[in-house]
């Protein structure tokens, strides 16, 4: 576990969490449920040497499409929910699977953003440029193969969850609005205007969806994507009273 430098141009007031919580914040997955089970491994152990009272396990969205396990990452966090204190919130890629059951013409933009490895991983097998009967029968396909617990998974992802000083969210949040007033579209899409500013928001906003080679730690939020599809590199971000780490 390594500590990043402290908060550049930090506010005073440092932030923190309530007493008795620690928060394990986890960034883009991207069906890499090879790097999933040894970071959860890791997140077990650290809870074993250092008790604390509240654990909470925060994964930032984005646990499928591109890389090749897809249906094993839902799997494996629907399994984590059901233990308890672990919060999945949405990401932009978890808009597309019920958005294809519903409108299957909708692959042509999620193939772009790797879908067809995601409905691999469910054991369909589409064609890299599937014509639109082929995505009618994908869809009826995904419909009929979908685990009812995906299903759930996916339709009631919450959007952004809170505590403490920190507000963690998948995208980011439009600046200049009050984090209650914040658009769906922004906390899963947003990027430029986000990222470039440096003004304090209500919170220190923990994201992923922006991939850095390293976690990029700033006085007004923090980015967890290390670009795991890609990288090889799945980050998870260790908050406990004013401490700010990585396992």
């Amino acid at each position: 576990m390594w500590k990043p430098r402290p908060f550049a141009n930090a506010a005073p007031a440092a932030p923190t969490l309530p007493p008795g919580v620690r928060i394990y914040a986890t960034g883009d997955v991207h069906g890499r449920d090879d790097l999933l089970e040894p970071l959860l491994e890791r997140i077990d152990e650290d809870i074993a040497r250092h008790p604390v009272e509240r654990p909470i396990s925060v994964f930032l969205g984005d646990y499928i499409d591109r890389g090749p396990k897809s249906a094993d990452v839902v799997s494996r966090l629907i399994e984590r929910c059901a233990q308890g204190r672990t919060i999945c919130l949405r990401g932009n890629h978890e808009l597309y699977v019920p958005e294809f059951l519903r409108n299957p013409p909708i692959l042509r933009s999620w193939g772009q953003y790797g879908g067809l490895s995601t409905l691999l991983s469910y054991g369909l097998s589409p064609s890299l440029s599937p014509a639109p009967e082929e995505e009618e029968e994908l869809a009826a396909e995904l419909d009929h193969v979908l685990p009812d617990s995906h299903r759930r998974f996916y339709e009631t992802l919450p959007l952004s969850f809170s505590c403490g000083d920190y507000f963690f969210v998948h995208a980011g949040v439009r600046p200049g609005a009050a984090l209650a007033r914040q658009r769906d579209e922004d906390l899963l899409w947003i990027r430029d205007d986000f990222l470039t500013c440096e003004e304090p928001f209500e919170k220190i906003v923990v994201h992923g969806h922006t991939p850095v080679m390293e976690p990029d730690v700033r006085r007004n939020r923090i980015n967890v994507d290390t670009g795991a599809y890609a990288t090889g590199r799945l980050t998870c971000l260790r908050l406990e009273g004013r401490d700010v780490a990585f396992l």
